[in-house]
């Protein structure tokens, strides 16, 4: 039973649960709020991948025979990504409330998600207490610099955002390049691999191919944004069916990319960049030119609706 109820915490700090959770409050309840927890979230995301391959930590169900691995993970295991998304996600939302409920939940959730992973054996106290120590100092960067960032971006010409939409995750790309350049010929001892097994993962060479994944992710985001942001951001309203309708259009829009399996991207770096990319352009820009066009949500006033705002900013009756 408490193996069963860690699984399912472990679960709620998983791109598995973030990623549909952002697509359906994006499409069907606030956009721009939407768009602030994807942004930050995705740099958390490439910031992970970057700091695992740069130190390339075992986890510790590899080396440790009295830990049992009750998750099937071949990646490195310092910091935890639950642990550092966790903060970064349910600590941005709690920063959208006034009460103190919403603040003890998303402690709640943060510090069982931590605990999951060591019960689990995927990390280390120490590799928690790294992932909440990099998810929190991102988090608190993002809440300081995120509107004077936001306020520079939203100045730019539609050129120069195009090309920092592109410029951005390919630096970030490059830095992924150089963290695992040293790891190109590595190996996974023998132990480790009969571990990785025996809990059931599967032991595939090193590669970029996760990194593409997110970079292009957020390649497609910024530029889906930018340009949603210019042509007004869709507002979400009316009844159940209307928003039902909502989320349909966008699966609808998806479908020809998950009947081909390309959103999960593929085995070359390029082809799930570029994939990543395109689902999210749809998700952000191509969604809401549908809605405009089927008539299924207005637009606010382009001027008014920055992407990424302080926590509690935006114009009058528009708190997302």
């Amino acid at each position: 039973m408490l193996t069963a109820f860690m699984h399912v915490v472990s679960a709620l700090g998983s791109a598995a649960f973030y990623v549909p959770l952002l697509v359906v409050l994006y499409w069907c309840v606030a956009p721009r709020l939407a768009a602030r927890a994807t942004v930050l979230l995705l740099l958390s995301a490439v910031l992970n991948t970057l700091l695992k391959m740069v130190f390339h930590d075992p986890r510790p169900f590899w080396t440790d025979p009295s830990v049992e691995g009750l998750a099937p993970h071949s990646s490195f295991g310092m910091p935890s990504g639950h642990a550092q998304n966790g903060i970064v996600f349910w600590g941005f939302l709690a920063m959208r409330a006034s009460r103190p409920v919403p603040w003890a939940g998303a402690v709640v959730m943060i510090v069982l998600i931590g605990a999951s992973r060591v019960y689990l054996g995927a990390h280390t106290v120490t590799q928690v207490l790294a992932g909440w120590a990099v998810g929190g100092a991102l988090l608190l960067l993002a809440l300081a610099v995120g509107p004077a960032v936001v306020a520079w971006w939203v100045r730019r010409r539609p050129a120069v955002q195009a090309l920092l939409s592109l410029g951005i995750p390919l630096l970030l790309m490059a830095a992924a390049w150089g963290a695992f350049r040293p790891l190109q010929d590595f190996r996974y001892p023998p132990g480790w691999r009969r571990e990785i097994i025996e809990a059931g993962g599967d032991v595939e060479p090193l590669s970029l191919t996760q990194a593409a994944m997110i970079t292009g992710a957020l390649c497609g985001f910024l530029a889906g944004a930018a340009i949603t942001a210019r042509r007004g951001w869709p507002e979400p309203a009316g009844a159940l069916g209307r928003r039902l309708a909502l989320l349909g259009v966008g699966i609808a829009g998806a479908l020809p990319l998950l009947a081909l399996n390309l959103p999960f991207g593929g085995p070359h770096p390029v082809q799930a960049y570029a994939v990543q990319a395109l689902a999210a352009l749809w998700v952000t820009a191509g969604t809401a030119e549908a809605y405009a066009r089927l008539g299924l949500a207005s637009r606010t006033r382009p001027e008014t609706t920055p992407a990424v705002t302080r926590p509690g900013d935006g114009p009058p009756g528009h708190r997302q």
